[in-house]
């Protein structure tokens, strides 16, 4: 499975929004000025995520978006699944002979779990300095 620009400038509005969260609504021209993207695509892309009630819209002169619930809540698989549907690293898992659809579903699983257990302020609140598995070498 490949994430495309829709999970991944998804997962972009939804830090945003948790970044800003409490701090009232955040306009997706911000978002998308901040974070050097489209505003008209980021616009398609609110729209499930509102439907979802994963964020809410304020209408207005001061509008624009919040998040549905506190980001501890949210998940980064909560917004994967409602921009890319379910998670499938292959087609016709079960078509597939036994051992190679065990190693789909532990694959599927994996994945299954890594977005599950990460919530939008674990990611909103990631900074560049927290690098997992990198590595200083002095020569």
């Amino acid at each position: 499975m490949k994430i495309s620009t829709k999970g991944r400038y998804g997962l972009t509005i939804m830090i945003e929004l948790a970044k800003k969260y409490g701090e009232g609504p955040v306009s997706l021209k911000s978002i998308a000025t901040s974070n050097d993207l489209s505003e008209h695509y980021l616009e398609q892309l609110i729209a499930p995520l509102r439907n979802a009630g994963l964020v809410k819209s304020i209408r207005g002169a001061y509008g624009g978006y919040l998040l549905g619930n506190h980001p501890s809540k949210i998940t980064a698989g909560d917004i994967i699944k409602v921009l890319e549907g379910p998670i499938t690293p292959v087609e016709g898992i079960e078509d597939e002979e036994p051992a190679k659809r065990e190693l789909w579903i532990r694959i599927r699983d994996a994945i299954k779990d890594v977005l599950d257990n990460t919530t939008i302020e674990d990611l909103a609140n990631h900074s560049e300095d927290q690098e997992p598995d990198s590595y200083m070498f002095y020569i």
